[in-house]
């Protein structure tokens, strides 16, 4: 049996109404069965047949008893049990109307509510078919009657009308039982969505990166997403006040409840040194008032992000522009040399070599940003490459043999592109030999496996990195080498991050200490 459209077959809202009407007549049956026991053989009722009228009704009472039993025990055949209990209604009130003088006893009035309950309780099924029993039931009863005591032909006049009265009941179930399907069917559809779309808010709510806290007439915070909870770096229970979340927010919104309009306003988080700005909503029907947390932080972040692309565009075409005339520069020095000049003119064609190479750098470098993109991630053995890194390096200073030591397991692996990994890596020793000492092992390469990746850590001997410079270091253009770009460890991070990796700069140990962490092979 179809519930209807789009709704799920044989819903718990069918058997429901059925133990409802169940219900209905085991009441009824039960006030007969009392009836005939103490008040059988007055004028309305049994007294006709006062025997068969306490027989009916004690029957009637089991029968309805076992009915209740069986909708509530066995949910099978809906629509043969309905067909079923309507039958011994219309046969049990026949009897009881029989027994106690015919239509004149007004128990015929209860088929009325049999069929109506029927309509409805059936969804409008059939209940043209239970009027026609109904009807059928009646005008035997009546015939019946008519043809034993000789009584009044006008009788049947009476039981026509009751029988129009049945199908007009039964006319009126189904057009009423066809309203509620309809009905039951949209509240569902209706039903169905409201809860997709709720869970797309809960969805929404709690992976924004702004925090949400919902906040009721009395100041405490009925709903928050976890976002709230990072953002005030705090982890209260649920119902806690506002004060709770944050003391400054608390005294910010009493303020507002006075005159409670759209206003902004910012909070400084003691434990995380985070600015906030809190945008306070005013409360609608619900009387809940909407706070919504942004980090000034991020927000000044995506600024500088936004900042730095713009300026890498201009930089790359830049250093498009440069190299041409640069090199042209380049080639005329180159010319200079080999004419017999002075010293002091050979000193300022080697400068403006030197500085030439220098921009020539810079530009590469610029244009190296360009490329970050463009990863092509590859396992690679770290004992191995480390190794050929350090021999490619010594071609062009033997000691770096001596200067720097590796240890690493041989079996360590990371993900990286490997040309990307090779100007990392070439930046760190770069500045590692640049503030290290002389001495065997200098500088130190080392490894260490962690959960789903790998740390590299590049150590040197030497002064280590001022407090005041600590922030400054993957600044792009920041350098305390005259001869440096500035470029070096910016381009690092930023190849880093374009192969998933990270890098870091700890405490110094003795000198610098910076740390690659990389993705390893599933």
């Amino acid at each position: 049996m179809r519930a209807g459209a789009g709704l799920p077959q044989l819903p718990d809202t069918y058997w429901r109404s059925l133990r409802y009407f169940s219900v209905y007549r085991l009441i009824v049956a039960g006030l007969f069965f009392f009836a005939a026991a103490f008040y059988g053989g007055t004028p309305n009722l049994g007294s006709e047949d006062i025997r068969l009228f306490r027989w009916v009704s004690t029957a009637y009472l089991l029968v309805a008893t076992a009915i209740l039993w069986s909708v509530v025990r066995a949910r099978r055949a809906f629509n043969m049990q309905l067909t079923v209990q309507v039958a011994v209604d219309v046969v049990a009130l026949t009897l009881l109307m029989y027994a106690s003088g015919g239509a004149k006893s007004g128990i015929g009035v209860m088929m009325f509510v049999v069929l109506a309950g029927a309509g409805l309780v059936g969804q409008g099924r059939m209940t043209l078919f239970y009027a026609a029993l109904a009807t059928l039931a009646v005008l035997i009863e009546q015939a019946y009657h008519f043809i034993r005591f000789e009584a009044d032909p006008g009788g049947f006049f009476r039981t026509g009308l009751t029988s129009i009265g049945f199908f007009g009941t039964a006319i009126a179930a189904r057009l009423l039982a066809r309203r509620i399907v309809a009905n039951e069917a949209l509240a569902w559809q209706r039903g169905v969505e409201l809860t997709n779309q709720l869970q797309i808010n809960q969805r929404v709510i709690r992976d924004m990166q702004d925090g949400v806290l919902v906040i009721d007439a009395e100041g405490r915070v009925r709903q928050h997403n976890p976002q709230a909870e990072v953002l005030l770096d705090v982890h209260p229970g649920e119902g806690a006040d506002l004060a709770t979340y944050s003391v400054a927010l608390s005294e910010q919104f009493a303020l507002w409840s006075k005159n409670p309009v759209e206003t902004e306003t910012y909070i400084h988080v003691a434990g995380s040194q985070r600015i906030l700005r809190a945008r306070l909503l005013p409360p609608g029907e619900g009387e809940r008032a909407l706070i919504y947390l942004e980090d000034m932080g991020r927000v000044q972040q995506q600024a500088q992000q936004i900042k730095l692309a713009a300026l890498g565009r201009l930089t790359a075409n830049m250093a498009h522009e440069i190299r041409n005339p640069l090199s042209a520069i380049s080639h005329a020095a180159e010319l200079l040399v080999d004419e017999q000049r002075g010293d002091g003119q050979a000193r300022l064609i080697r400068i403006i070599g030197d500085n030439t190479r220098r921009l020539n750098r810079l530009v590469a470098e610029v244009l190296e940003l360009g490329r970050r993109d463009r990863a092509h991630v590859e396992p690679i053995r770290l004992a191995a490459y480390l190794q050929q890194f350090i021999d490619d390096f010594a071609v062009n200073d033997a000691t770096v043999r001596e200067r720097v030591v590796v240890a690493v397991d041989g079996d360590a692996m990371i993900l990286f592109d490997r040309t990307h990994f090779h100007r990392v890596l070439w930046n760190l020793v770069v500045n590692a030999l640049r503030h290290c000492s002389a001495v065997a092992g200098a500088v130190r390469l080392s490894a260490q496996r962690m959960a789903g990746g790998v740390e590299l850590h590049v150590v040197d001997d030497g002064a280590g990195i001022g407090e005041s410079l600590r922030g400054q270091v993957f600044e792009p253009f920041f350098t305390t080498h005259g001869s440096g770009t500035g470029l070096g460890l910016y381009i690092a991070r930023e190849l880093c991050e374009a192969n998933g990796a990270r890098i870091d700069l700890r405490e110094n140990s003795p000198g610098a200490h910076f740390i690659i962490i990389a993705k390893a092979p599933p």
